[in-house]
């Protein structure tokens, strides 16, 4: 190599020309090629058509030219890619499926709906859309920056001024470098109506705005099922649009139904979708299909799905939706160009930055109108000069040597400028007639009113915004058309809640495990003493195990004796009389076979991060084991259930109980012996722990049959019996010990009195449910009850037969009003042999 041959090779690394030559095309891409301008909503490629056509001068009132002459224009003049990026654009822009507002007239095969392929360029035609031409208005009135095209002959428009918000309305899609872009099209009645609102008021909410641009509006109609992605995408600019076809179901005179299908989503192709629909049919992935026809003519789209005799309309349907393109997604991304920088755009974002383009487009148009104006009126001026002297001027001419001479005399003469003097000499002699000259006098009186209304139009921002105004109402007018796309409330969102009163129900459990809410209203207060009416009917060795109120919007924890742990809503449990059998909790809830529910927790609501985390769950086994544990571990509801106790071999959970982490626990055991301690003894432990020892029984076969928690003032512990006995009695009876004692007696169990069945927390305004093994059920007033010590016998509570013992205590609020009712009037014997036990 000769000395100084490498003297210009200059050493770089790689990793930084790398970044910054990645960088460069990464920003050509993203300004020049993949993303709409905020101000006219158009790609490079979109406006070069456009302006391309018009400089063709292919008016939607004039003769269409072929396709392949258009892409030459634009390809020659603007736009230095492949003619296939041009063509393909084009066709879009004429595709009434594509577009909401078609930007190009298409004449011949444009392709469709289906994926059909247009005809090559040179086959079709086109020319502009009369909402295009709206888009280019006044762009030779100086409203617009032109830039140099790619080889600096000619000058394109950096951006159009966009008499109609096409942004808004036609959307767009794009993927650049590291970001993309996917705007969904809108109505222009409804963007109108929300532009015209942020101008009468800058600081309107997005809220506002939606009351007039409610959702998109795509052009192949269809539903928009949900509003909560159209509202995020409205406040964020990112949402998930979720759309459905428009389906209806007929019956045919033969009585066979059929799914007729008349509007599709938004991009998805008829033919494929229908072609997938039966291969899945076909692999009985959707089974209640025998057929499926494309009826669609140039009348409009039709799609028919026969069903078969034994199916069912609607879930077909729901398959539908839920396998196939019937139902599908938009993901809404609103990234544009912002002063060539793209942003992530709101609803008010797009209509801001519209209405000062245009609010720039009108500034410039005035100006560039009123200085048209002043020069007229300045060679009208030298006009009337001209004609006042008339003979003058003519005799000045006539004896100029030449036109340079007679301009400088005018000039001199008359004190006219280079301009009226060029006028005057250029007018025609037949401009000097009488009639001729009103019509001079008559243009500049217009002239000079013209611009005093230019001036104040300029001088005046409320004059310039009412003009923006104006013009949109006019293009609302002439092009604004009704919505296309339904808006329907989705099962998520427009849910069963919404419908349903909340409102205190009776919810019983059996001992096998069926299930029903009745309304409280339907249990009528009974006299202390009484037979009862008949409840909860079930089988002959099935009784009422669990009786509970609830309100019908409450969540439920279910607990079951294995130590799992389940939620349902309330309104979700079947509603029955008293004496229905309800349903088999394991058709509601995935509890297992051997299992069976031993606790519910009514909870407003899961999502309180203060309250989930403040209060506690308290689980006593029937063995004796307590444990503590947060109700934040058991708020994120699982189908399946979750392990909430680790139970040990041969116990069971027998109660669980809400607490704010500051309550008295009292257990009691079946041989009537009672543990008072405070929660603060049981620290809390994890979701699955086993716990700790909370009483010891006296004896093998003793056992755990209730645990309460003392969360009310004045509370008395009422105790229950098996034979019917019952008292209550000052919960100060109870001492506080540690826990894990064997605890004090609670009630003087006898033969007569049978062993213990149940306590509970009570006071003077709560009321009683009673419910027998046999379905017998009774409800009492507590107050009826006086306060009697910890270690008597007790009043009898209801009459139990023979063969038949309590199953079931729960106390529930009183009704006000409620009717005292005494089923056949047997009250006497018992009321006396009840006061009498009590007065001993």
């Amino acid at each position: 190599m000769a000395e100084g041959e490498n003297e210009n090779i200059t050493p770089i690394f790689i990793e930084e020309e790398m970044r910054v030559a990645y960088i460069d095309y990464s920003m050509s891409v993203i300004v020049s090629r993949a993303l709409p301008d905020v101000r006219d909503g158009l790609k490079p490629v979109h406006r070069r058509i456009l302006y391309g056509m018009q400089e063709l001068g292919l008016a939607y009132n004039r003769p269409y030219k072929k396709s392949a002459r258009i892409v030459g224009e634009v390809l020659g003049k603007y736009h230095p890619h492949g003619d296939s990026a041009v063509y393909d654009t084009m066709v879009r822009m004429a595709q009434p499926w594509s577009l909401r507002y078609q930007m190009v007239d298409g004449q011949g095969n444009f392709g469709s709906i289906d994926g059909d392929s247009p005809a090559a360029m040179r086959y079709t035609e086109a020319r502009l859309k009369r909402i295009a031409e709206e888009m280019l208005s006044d762009i030779n009135k100086n409203t617009v920056d032109f830039q140099p095209n790619f080889d600096d002959s000619l000058n394109e428009p950096s951006v159009l001024p966009a008499k109609v918000p096409n942004l808004l309305l036609n959307g767009a899609s794009g993927i650049a470098v590291g970001m993309a872009t996917n705007m969904a099209p809108h109505n222009l009645t409804e963007v109108v109506d929300g532009i015209t609102a942020y101008i009468d008021n800058n600081e309107i909410e997005i809220a506002e705005l939606m009351e007039h641009i409610s959702a998109p509006d795509f052009p192949t109609g269809g539903i928009i099922y949900g509003y909560q992605g159209v509202r995020s995408a409205f406040e964020t600019g990112r949402g998930r649009i979720v759309m459905r076809a428009k389906a209806e179901i007929e019956v045919l005179k033969s009585g066979r139904e059929q799914i007729i299908v008349t509007e599709i989503p938004y991009l998805v192709n008829k033919a494929s979708m229908i072609e997938k629909t039966a291969g899945l049919v076909n692999e009985k992935r959707i089974e209640g299909i025998s057929d499926i026809r494309d009826e669609s003519d140039r009348d409009g789209l039709r799609i028919v799905y026969d069903i078969k005799k034994d199916a069912i309309p609607n879930v077909v349907l729901n398959n539908l939706y839920k396998y196939t393109q019937l139902q599908t997604s938009f993901s809404v991304n609103n990234v544009a160009l912002v002063k060539g920088r793209p942003e992530t755009l709101n609803l008010k974002d797009m209509i801001k930055h519209y209405v000062d383009h245009r609010h720039n487009v009108v500034v410039r148009r005035t100006q560039y109108e009123l200085d048209e104006a002043q020069k007229r009126a300045h060679i009208l001026e030298g006009y009337l000069i001209a004609l006042d002297n008339l003979d003058a001027v003519i005799k000045l001419i006539r004896e100029s040597r030449d036109p340079e001479t007679a301009k400088t005399g005018l000039m001199e003469n008359f004190e006219l400028s280079e301009i009226q003097a060029k006028a005057i000499l250029d007018m025609r002699l037949q401009r000097l007639t009488g009639l001729e000259r009103e019509k001079i006098i008559a243009e500049y009186e217009e002239i000079k009113q013209l611009i005093e209304k230019l001036e104040a139009i300029l001088a005046n921002e409320g004059l310039r915004m009412q003009i923006i105004k104006d013009e949109l109402q006019e293009m609302k007018d002439r092009y604004g058309d009704e919505r296309r796309t339904e808006i329907v409330h989705s099962a998520e969102e427009f849910t069963d809640e919404d419908m349903i009163p909340n409102e205190e129900v009776v919810i019983t459990i059996s001992h096998q495990g069926y299930i029903k809410r009745t309304l409280l209203t339907e249990y009528k207060t009974q006299g202390r003493g009484g037979v009862g009416s008949r409840g909860a009917g079930s089988k002959d060795d099935d009784f009422t195990e669990l009786l509970f109120v609830a309100k019908t919007h409450n969540y439920l924890l279910i607990f079951t004796e294995n130590g799992k742990v389940y939620w349902i809503k309330v309104y979700r449990l079947p509603e029955g009389s008293k004496t229905s059998k309800g349903r088999a909790i394991q058709n509601l809830i995935n509890i297992e076979p051997d299992d069976s529910v031993r606790a519910v927790i009514n909870v407003d609501n899961l999502t309180d991060e203060d309250y989930i985390n403040n209060n506690f769950l308290v689980m006593c086994t029937q063995n004796g084991t307590i444990k503590k544990t947060t109700l934040e571990a058991y708020s994120r509801p699982r189908a399946n259930g979750i392990n909430a106790i680790t139970i040990n071999e041969g116990d069971r959970l027998l109660n669980v109980k809400l607490t704010n982490g500051d309550n008295d626990i009292i257990i009691a055991a079946r041989s009537g012996r009672a543990i008072r301690f405070h929660e603060s003894n049981v620290r809390p432990m994890g979701r699955t722990a086993a716990g700790v020892r909370g009483i010891s029984l006296a004896s093998d076969k003793d056992y755990v049959v209730e645990m309460v928690a003392i969360t009310r003032e004045n509370a008395n512990l009422l105790v229950v019996s098996e034979k019917g006995y019952g008292k209550r009695s000052d919960i100060e009876d109870y001492r506080i010990t540690k826990r894990g004692g064997k605890g004090v007696k609670t009630l003087n169990v006898t033969e007569k009195t049978g062993e213990l069945v149940s306590i509970k927390e009570v006071i003077d305004t709560d009321d009683l449910m009673i419910i027998n093994k046999s379905g017998i059920t009774i409800r009492l007033e507590v107050d009826s009850l006086r306060v009697m010590g910890r270690a008597t016998q007790g009043v009898k509570l209801i009459k139990v037969g023979d063969n038949d013992s309590i199953s079931s205590v729960e106390k529930i609020e009183k009704l006000e009003g409620e009717d005292e009712e005494i089923i056949d009037g047997e009250e006497s014997t018992d009321n006396d042999a009840g006061e009498k036990t009590q007065e001993q």
